[in-house]
Protein backbone atom coordinates (compact mmCIF):
# COMPACT_ATOMS: atom_id res chain seq x y z
CA UNK A 1 0.00 0.00 0.00
CA UNK A 2 1.80 3.37 -0.80
CA UNK A 3 0.86 6.56 1.28
CA UNK A 4 -2.83 7.25 3.25
CA UNK A 5 -5.42 5.21 1.99
CA UNK A 6 -7.97 6.83 0.19
CA UNK A 7 -10.60 7.23 2.65
CA UNK A 8 -7.84 8.53 4.89
CA UNK A 9 -6.54 11.06 2.99
CA UNK A 10 -9.95 12.44 2.16
CA UNK A 11 -10.98 12.59 5.72
CA UNK A 12 -7.53 14.37 6.37
CA UNK A 13 -8.31 17.06 3.63
CA UNK A 14 -10.98 17.53 4.88
CA UNK A 15 -10.29 18.55 8.40
CA UNK A 16 -8.22 20.54 7.36
CA UNK A 17 -10.29 22.92 4.63
CA UNK A 18 -12.48 22.95 7.78
CA UNK A 19 -10.04 24.61 10.25
CA UNK A 20 -9.13 27.04 7.18
CA UNK A 21 -12.52 28.45 6.93
CA UNK A 22 -13.34 28.71 10.99
CA UNK A 23 -10.04 30.22 11.18
CA UNK A 24 -11.12 32.66 8.10
CA UNK A 25 -14.54 33.13 10.05
CA UNK A 26 -12.53 34.19 13.29
CA UNK A 27 -10.64 37.12 10.93
CA UNK A 28 -13.98 38.70 9.36
CA UNK A 29 -15.03 42.09 10.70
CA UNK A 30 -18.52 42.25 11.74
CA UNK A 31 -19.92 44.49 9.65
CA UNK A 32 -22.00 47.52 9.67
CA UNK A 33 -24.21 49.59 7.39
CA UNK A 34 -22.62 53.00 6.82
CA UNK A 35 -23.25 55.97 9.08
CA UNK A 36 -24.88 58.89 7.33
CA UNK A 37 -21.77 61.56 6.78
CA UNK A 38 -22.99 64.30 9.86
CA UNK A 39 -23.48 61.89 12.07
CA UNK A 40 -23.48 62.58 15.83
CA UNK A 41 -20.78 60.01 17.38
CA UNK A 42 -19.81 59.93 21.01
CA UNK A 43 -16.48 58.61 22.26
CA UNK A 44 -16.92 58.11 25.89
CA UNK A 45 -13.70 57.61 27.71
CA UNK A 46 -10.38 59.42 30.19
CA UNK A 47 -7.77 61.71 29.77
CA UNK A 48 -6.56 59.29 26.98
CA UNK A 49 -10.22 61.25 25.05
CA UNK A 50 -9.96 64.42 26.48
CA UNK A 51 -6.47 64.92 25.06
CA UNK A 52 -4.13 65.18 27.72
CA UNK A 53 -0.97 66.56 27.06
CA UNK A 54 -1.83 68.09 24.27
CA UNK A 55 -4.01 71.62 23.09
CA UNK A 56 -7.53 70.46 23.31
CA UNK A 57 -8.05 70.51 19.82
CA UNK A 58 -5.40 68.05 19.08
CA UNK A 59 -7.85 65.28 21.38
CA UNK A 60 -7.88 62.39 18.69
CA UNK A 61 -11.78 62.61 19.28
CA UNK A 62 -11.34 66.21 17.66
CA UNK A 63 -9.12 64.64 15.00
CA UNK A 64 -11.44 61.81 14.08
CA UNK A 65 -13.89 64.65 13.13
CA UNK A 66 -11.74 65.75 10.86
CA UNK A 67 -11.00 62.87 9.16
CA UNK A 68 -14.64 61.56 8.90
CA UNK A 69 -16.93 64.64 8.73
CA UNK A 70 -18.73 63.24 11.79
CA UNK A 71 -19.83 65.22 14.34
CA UNK A 72 -18.06 63.82 17.04
CA UNK A 73 -18.44 64.73 20.98
CA UNK A 74 -15.51 64.76 23.13
CA UNK A 75 -16.88 62.65 26.20
CA UNK A 76 -13.31 62.24 27.79
CA UNK A 77 -12.85 62.95 31.63
CA UNK A 78 -9.54 62.69 33.14
CA UNK A 79 -9.24 60.45 35.81
CA UNK A 80 -12.44 58.10 34.86
CA UNK A 81 -12.48 54.37 35.41
CA UNK A 82 -15.22 52.81 34.04
CA UNK A 83 -17.81 53.04 36.80
CA UNK A 84 -17.49 57.29 36.23
CA UNK A 85 -17.67 56.70 32.62
CA UNK A 86 -21.07 54.40 33.29
CA UNK A 87 -22.53 56.67 35.48
CA UNK A 88 -22.61 59.33 32.70
CA UNK A 89 -23.53 57.44 29.60
CA UNK A 90 -27.06 57.88 29.95
CA UNK A 91 -27.18 61.75 30.49
CA UNK A 92 -24.73 61.48 27.32
CA UNK A 93 -27.19 59.21 25.28
CA UNK A 94 -30.18 61.66 26.36
CA UNK A 95 -28.58 65.16 25.17
CA UNK A 96 -27.26 63.64 21.64
CA UNK A 97 -29.26 61.05 20.63
CA UNK A 98 -25.85 59.82 18.52
CA UNK A 99 -25.95 57.75 15.83
CA UNK A 100 -22.88 56.01 16.82
CA UNK A 101 -20.63 55.27 20.26
CA UNK A 102 -17.66 54.61 20.93
CA UNK A 103 -16.30 53.52 24.17
CA UNK A 104 -12.79 53.86 25.27
CA UNK A 105 -12.24 53.44 28.96
CA UNK A 106 -10.46 50.95 31.57
CA UNK A 107 -7.07 51.94 32.06
CA UNK A 108 -7.32 53.81 35.39
CA UNK A 109 -9.13 50.58 36.70
CA UNK A 110 -6.11 48.88 35.80
CA UNK A 111 -4.23 51.33 37.65
CA UNK A 112 -6.18 51.36 40.64
CA UNK A 113 -6.45 47.67 41.10
CA UNK A 114 -10.29 47.73 40.31
CA UNK A 115 -11.21 43.92 39.84
CA UNK A 116 -11.27 42.94 37.00
CA UNK A 117 -15.48 41.60 36.83
CA UNK A 118 -16.11 45.33 37.53
CA UNK A 119 -14.63 46.63 35.24
CA UNK A 120 -16.04 44.23 32.84
CA UNK A 121 -19.43 44.32 34.50
CA UNK A 122 -19.41 48.25 33.80
CA UNK A 123 -18.26 48.05 29.98
CA UNK A 124 -21.01 45.29 29.56
CA UNK A 125 -23.26 47.78 31.13
CA UNK A 126 -22.52 50.55 28.62
CA UNK A 127 -22.46 48.74 25.77
CA UNK A 128 -25.86 47.38 26.61
CA UNK A 129 -26.75 51.15 27.36
CA UNK A 130 -25.62 52.24 23.73
CA UNK A 131 -26.96 49.71 21.93
CA UNK A 132 -30.28 50.34 23.10
CA UNK A 133 -29.88 53.56 21.46
CA UNK A 134 -27.64 52.30 18.54
CA UNK A 135 -26.42 49.46 16.48
CA UNK A 136 -23.41 51.35 16.11
CA UNK A 137 -21.22 50.58 19.31
CA UNK A 138 -17.64 50.15 19.16
CA UNK A 139 -14.79 49.67 21.66
CA UNK A 140 -11.36 50.91 21.69
CA UNK A 141 -8.59 48.07 23.80
CA UNK A 142 -6.65 49.66 25.95
CA UNK A 143 -3.19 48.35 27.14
CA UNK A 144 -3.02 45.72 29.92
CA UNK A 145 -0.64 47.31 33.04
CA UNK A 146 2.38 45.77 32.97
CA UNK A 147 5.84 47.17 33.70
CA UNK A 148 7.79 45.36 32.00
CA UNK A 149 6.07 45.96 28.96
CA UNK A 150 5.67 49.49 29.64
CA UNK A 151 9.33 50.06 29.77
CA UNK A 152 10.28 48.11 26.69
CA UNK A 153 7.83 49.74 24.91
CA UNK A 154 6.03 46.42 24.14
CA UNK A 155 2.63 47.56 25.63
CA UNK A 156 -0.24 45.21 24.61
CA UNK A 157 -4.15 45.40 24.68
CA UNK A 158 -5.98 43.97 27.59
CA UNK A 159 -7.43 40.61 26.36
CA UNK A 160 -11.02 41.72 28.20
CA UNK A 161 -11.50 44.23 25.24
CA UNK A 162 -11.43 41.91 22.32
CA UNK A 163 -13.53 39.36 24.60
CA UNK A 164 -16.34 41.84 24.41
CA UNK A 165 -15.93 42.96 21.16
CA UNK A 166 -16.73 39.21 19.74
CA UNK A 167 -19.08 38.48 22.48
CA UNK A 168 -21.01 41.21 21.84
CA UNK A 169 -20.43 41.99 18.24
CA UNK A 170 -19.23 44.83 18.20
CA UNK A 171 -16.61 46.82 16.18
CA UNK A 172 -13.49 46.62 17.76
CA UNK A 173 -10.19 48.78 17.71
CA UNK A 174 -7.43 46.84 18.56
CA UNK A 175 -3.41 48.40 19.16
CA UNK A 176 -4.20 51.92 18.27
CA UNK A 177 -3.37 52.59 22.18
CA UNK A 178 -0.85 50.36 22.75
CA UNK A 179 1.08 51.11 19.94
CA UNK A 180 1.30 54.68 20.79
CA UNK A 181 2.25 54.44 24.33
CA UNK A 182 4.90 52.45 23.41
CA UNK A 183 6.70 54.80 21.32
CA UNK A 184 8.79 57.60 23.42
CA UNK A 185 8.20 60.19 20.27
CA UNK A 186 4.12 59.70 20.33
CA UNK A 187 4.04 60.26 24.54
CA UNK A 188 4.12 63.26 26.63
CA UNK A 189 4.18 60.97 29.88
CA UNK A 190 3.98 57.75 30.40
CA UNK A 191 0.24 57.31 30.41
CA UNK A 192 -0.44 60.43 27.74
CA UNK A 193 -0.02 60.79 24.17
CA UNK A 194 1.33 63.75 22.33
CA UNK A 195 -0.67 65.79 19.55
CA UNK A 196 1.16 63.73 17.10
CA UNK A 197 0.28 60.66 19.37
CA UNK A 198 -3.45 61.16 18.97
CA UNK A 199 -3.32 61.80 15.74
CA UNK A 200 -2.04 58.40 15.41
CA UNK A 201 -4.57 57.03 17.79
CA UNK A 202 -7.27 58.64 15.25
CA UNK A 203 -5.69 57.35 12.31
CA UNK A 204 -6.04 53.46 13.61
CA UNK A 205 -9.69 54.02 15.35
CA UNK A 206 -10.84 55.87 11.46
CA UNK A 207 -8.89 52.38 9.70
CA UNK A 208 -10.74 50.11 12.07
CA UNK A 209 -14.42 51.66 11.87
CA UNK A 210 -13.72 51.91 8.00
CA UNK A 211 -12.73 47.88 8.06
CA UNK A 212 -15.95 47.50 10.30
CA UNK A 213 -18.18 49.02 7.14
CA UNK A 214 -18.71 52.84 9.25
CA UNK A 215 -17.61 54.75 6.46
CA UNK A 216 -18.32 54.09 2.70
CA UNK A 217 -16.00 53.97 0.18
CA UNK A 218 -17.21 57.25 -0.92
CA UNK A 219 -17.52 58.61 2.21
CA UNK A 220 -13.98 57.32 2.74
CA UNK A 221 -12.50 59.12 -0.74
CA UNK A 222 -13.95 62.38 0.62
CA UNK A 223 -11.98 62.63 3.00
CA UNK A 224 -8.84 62.13 2.38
Amino acid sequence: MKGIFPGRRLACWLLVAALLLAGCGRDQPVMFAPLPSDAVVIVIGDSLVYGTGAPRDSAWPEVLAGRTGWSVVNAGVPGDTSAAARQRLAGLLDAHHPDAVVIAVGGNDFLRDVSLEQTRSNLEAMIRESRAVTSHVALVAIPERSLGRALAGRLADHALFGELARGHELAFVPSAVSEVLSRDELRSDRIHANAEGYTVIADRVAEALAEHGWLSPAHQQAYR
